[in-house]
This record gives structure tokens, C-alpha cells and sequence, in this order.
């Protein structure tokens, strides 16, 4: 029994240090992203994770972009870490990092969309994937105008629209993250 918990407690720290050896591996502010996801752990085993690092272009500039999602046996811990030229208030650059932690007995759905090129020739890696976590956080409603079959109706029919939970969705794609990336994510 005592050797199954010493591995066990190995594992967990051994999962601790590879999460922080991804994070260092991105290079971005690893000292600000560490010390935040550590914080928002708790000391917690990480039973698992993923780290993704995402440029953006805009217009003349590159913004960068740093998602950690950790598993731990109660919580899913998200945090995000954006960088920011400096502005008004704080005049030097800077980052935000918010985290967010939802007991795993909260979450209400996983949504996993898997995108496969040329599907007629059996099953092959996806190309993409997109994770969808909700908790009910955070919902987004997408209305459009309701209408009839009618082409003569000129009534007004309201409006439809769905209210879908959209807490939490991660996009990782072979081309722009890399197949191991892909990979990744799915194993999470």
C-alpha cells in the first residue's frame, strides 16, 4: 500500500514539473504564468493539462495569447494571460492573467469537435480540434430575425435565436499548432 502511495505522489509532482516545463518551453512570461497557475492549483495534483501559446496579428503589431488548462481530481483550473502595450493608467507593457476554477461536479457539459480532411479515405488524424467546456458561467444568444414560408408575408414574426453555454472553448488546429499539439489536446 505505502510504495502505491510514494508513486502516486511522484506521478503528481512529476505531472506538477511538466506543466511548468510546457509553460517555461513557450517562453512567454513564464515567471508571471507560472506563479499564477501555481496559485490557482493550490497545491492540488495535476492529474492533467494543456498549454497553448497563440500569436495574433494585428494590424502592424503581434499580440500574444497564453491559455493553461489544468485538471486537477476536484477543479478545472482555466488561465489566460494576454500581453498589453503600455496605455493611460499603466504606462509600460504589461499582462492580465485571469484564471478560473470550476468543481468538476459543476461542470455541465465537454463538447469535443474533432475536423477531419478527406473523410472518404477512412479515419486519419484530425486536422483540428475544439474543446467546449460549460458550467453555465457564461452563455452567448444568437438572434436573427424569425420569419414564414410566405415570400408575401410582411408581418413582424419576432425573432429566433439559440442560447448556447459557451464558458470555455480551445481551438487547436495542425496547421497553425502542429499535430502534436492536436494530439495533446484530445489526450486531455
Amino acid at each position: 500500500m505505502r510504495a502505491s502511495i510514494d508513486r502516486a505522489t511522484s506521478d503528481d509532482s512529476d505531472r506538477s514539473r511538466e506543466l511548468r516545463a510546457s509553460i517555461d518551453r513557450t517562453g512567454y512570461y513564464p515567471e508571471v504564468v507560472g506563479d499564477a497557475v501555481e496559485s490557482a492549483v493550490a497545491g492540488e495534483p495535476v492529474v492533467s493539462f494543456f498549454v497553448q501559446h497563440e500569436p495574433t496579428f494585428e494590424h502592424d503589431e503581434v499580440r500574444r495569447h497564453l491559455s493553461v488548462v489544468v485538471l486537477t481530481p476536484s477543479r478545472l483550473v482555466l488561465t489566460h494571460t494576454d500581453e498589453h502595450p503600455g496605455d493611460d493608467l499603466l504606462p509600460e507593457p504589461y499582462t492580465s492573467t485571469s484564471t478560473e476554477a470550476i468543481r468538476l461536479s459543476a461542470v455541465k457539459s465537454v463538447v469535443v469537435t474533432r475536423m477531419v480532411t478527406n473523410p472518404t479515405k477512412g479515419p486519419s488524424r484530425p486536422a483540428e480540434v475544439n474543446l467546449t467546456v460549460g458550467w453555465g458561467g457564461g452563455s452567448r444568444l444568437d438572434l436573427e430575425p424569425a420569419g414564414c414560408a410566405d415570400p408575401d408575408c410582411d408581418a413582424d414574426h419576432g425573432y429566433t435565436g439559440v442560447l448556447a453555454s459557451d464558458d470555455f472553448t480551445l481551438r487547436v488546429s495542425a496547421a497553425a499548432d502542429g499535430v502534436v499539439a492536436v494530439g495533446g489536446l484530445l489526450a486531455f
